[in-house]
């Protein structure tokens, strides 16, 4: 048996503030739509993974969903024109990733990161 892949369910009656956060700032795309749950997606390869962590690393909460983007300071112009409010960095971590983090209208926290080139 292989894992072919992973799903963040989060639960809400919000799905328009699901759509402007997910779909309109980090611009994923309708992939399923039943009404009752709307799945946000795209066409990238992606590897299936799942972390547990004690923090979320320089003394950090652990964040509910990372998202991993080709072109960070394009993200973090969309979250800013938005109005969103950024939680933490933008940050050049000594692992290697640039982030910064904010809260999506459902109080989960995000981490949006670039891998250091």
């Amino acid at each position: 048996m292989r894992v072919k892949r992973i799903v963040a369910n989060i639960s809400t009656p919000e799905l328009d503030a699901a759509r402007r956060f997910y779909g309109d700032i980090l611009g994923l795309e309708v992939v399923m739509d039943h009404g009752w749950i709307t799945t946000y997606g795209s066409n990238e390869q992606m590897r299936v993974q799942v972390s547990f962590a004690s923090e979320g690393g320089s003394s950090t909460p652990v964040p509910d969903l990372s998202i991993e983007v080709d072109d960070l300071e394009a993200a973090l112009e969309r979250v800013q024109k938005a109005g969103v409010p950024i939680e933490y960095g933008p940050a050049d971590e000594p692992w290697g990733v640039r982030r910064f983090y904010v809260r999506d209208p459902f109080g989960k926290l995000v981490n949006i990161l670039v891998h250091a080139e």
